[in-house]
């Protein structure tokens, strides 16, 4: 029987909450999954600014450090040439499934598998071609507008959608929990948790194709709870910060950080019930996230975004021609026909600053491509208004720019969760810090195939020690 390796891609889940949570009988998948696995704390060996996950996920896909494939900025992982370990699985001749993953990309154009790429690439083409575009079409709209209550979603666009899901593995259990979510946004402020029936939308996508290719790699990848820390740590533990919020945001989202668990928690759950008798299971995170102290003295860290994105860049001057590709919170990328007009469009939205002149945009440019963003992490005086060296006006910034909702209270952390539930289910806790890059080779062991090249870290001995454990065992 051919074995296989289920990847569990949950970014930015934080050891010590999913311990605090399965104390609390809250996490009966993962406590189960934890007394059969191999349990690990990895450490990104990266510091601010390049612990990001868009960084993180590479080296965990490639066993290479931020120092060897420098892919800074997310929507850039196809700029690297170095194999992932899915190329290495397809170079074998076997087949990989690659669903989310972030940053991701596929070398040549005869890759063996299936790739759905995540909500924010911009470069990534599904495979095969054009089958998973009806899906992404949706889904790339509601994540890059998540703070916009209603997306700008055509009726065409829907209604391929839901054909696609209703060939494509939708579940009755995914269906009950779309319409309870509905139906319960007419009387309660809940609209944070759609994120979680479009992280149950893409597990039943998963779950088809997995049974219907059998992949030997197959990686599963959700953000929606590490969205829910990064916004929501001030009311799930309020007592760690200086600033609360007022007793409506806190009865809002005190229990979205569980909530996000808990949905995780049913996933592992199905997880368990898909895997055959020679399935390896790994739930990695890559980092994880520790409450945000350090912009107490302004009430916390605040995320502003573009009300009409088109009508901002004419007023910094960007040159037209351009293609607008938001990622993450208030990032985006502008992509041009040419160096020149990338560059200076960014220096247009340099250029973009509050009255007092401090500057407004942080924008770089590489080849034909901007990443900007707002630089700005608190309200400023009432009635600012900004000036660009493109325009007479001078608008309200408020006029241009609005706060997300929540403030950030979340942080990236360098320790992340690494567990690996081989087919005999052996259970220990590793108790040194393991690299972030010998997750590559450890998952590629796991499959039994050989690398394509020498990785910098070999595979984890510990994997070694439990199959030993195991033949003893038997």
């Amino acid at each position: 029987m051919t074995k296989d390796v289920i990847v569990l891609e949950f970014n930015e889940l934080t050891p010590s909450l999913v311990d605090r949570f399965i104390k609390m009988g809250k996490l009966p998948n993962f406590a189960r999954l934890r007394q059969e696995s191999l349990v690990a704390v990895t450490d990104a060996e990266e510091a601010p600014p390049a612990l990001e996950p868009w960084i993180q996920w590479v080296t965990v896909h490639t066993g290479l450090s931020y120092a060897e494939h420098k892919v800074f900025d997310l929507g850039d992982g196809p700029k690297l040439s170095e194999p992932r370990i899915w190329d290495m699985v397809s170079d074998a001749g076997e087949k990989a499934w690659i669903c989310g993953s972030m940053n991701a990309a596929v070398q040549g154009d005869r890759f063996n598998g299936l790739v759905l790429p995540d909500p924010w690439a911009t470069d990534v083409k599904s495979q095969p071609a054009g089958l998973f575009e009806p899906y992404l079409d949706l889904v790339r709209t509601y994540v890059q507008e998540y703070t916009t209550s209603r997306p700008n979603v055509s009726k065409a666009t829907m209604i391929r959608f839901a054909r696609f899901m209703a060939t494509n593995g939708l579940s009755t259990r995914t269906i009950f929990q779309a319409m309870r979510q509905l139906v319960g946004e007419l009387s309660q402020p809940i609209q944070w948790r759609r994120a979680t029936i479009l992280d149950r939308l893409q597990w039943d996508i998963f779950r088809k194709f997995y049974r219907s290719e059998r992949p030997v790699l197959s990686t599963f990848f959700l953000n929606s709870t590490a969205h829910f820390q990064h916004y929501f740590w001030r009311n799930l533990d309020p007592d760690a910060f200086a600033v609360t919020s007022d007793s409506e945001t806190q009865q809002k989202y005190a229990d979205a950080i569980p909530y996000g668990y808990e949905k995780m928690d049913e996933i592992i759950g199905e997880a368990l019930a898909l895997a055959g008798p020679q399935t390896s299971i790994v739930l990695c995170t890559a980092l994880s996230q520790q409450p945000m102290l350090d912009h107490e003295d302004i009430g916390g860290k605040q995320i502003f975004k573009m009300h009409d994105a088109a009508a901002f860049f004419a007023f910094a001057g960007v040159p037209e021609g351009y293609t607008y590709a938001p990622v993450m919170a208030e990032q985006f990328h502008l992509i041009f026909d040419s160096e020149a007009a990338a560059g200076e469009a960014a220096e247009r939205l340099r250029g973009v600053k509050l009255r007092d002149g401090t500057q407004v945009m942080m924008a770089r440019n590489e080849g034909d491509r901007v990443f900007a963003g707002c630089d700005l992490v608190a309200h400023p005086v009432a009635g600012a208004t900004i000036l660009s060296t493109a325009s007479n006006e001078s608008p309200a910034f408020n006029a241009m720019f609005y706060p997300v909702e929540a403030v950030r209270s979340g942080m990236h952390h360098p320790d992340g969760m690494l567990w690996i539930r081989t087919p005999e289910h052996v259970h220990a806790k590793i108790d040194r810090r393991v690299s972030l890059r010998e997750v590559a080779p450890t998952l590629l062991a796991l499959t039994d195939i050989a690398p394509r090249h020498a990785f910098a870290c070999p595979a984890m001995p510990e994997l070694e020690w439990a199959k030993s454990v195991e033949r003893k065992a038997a």
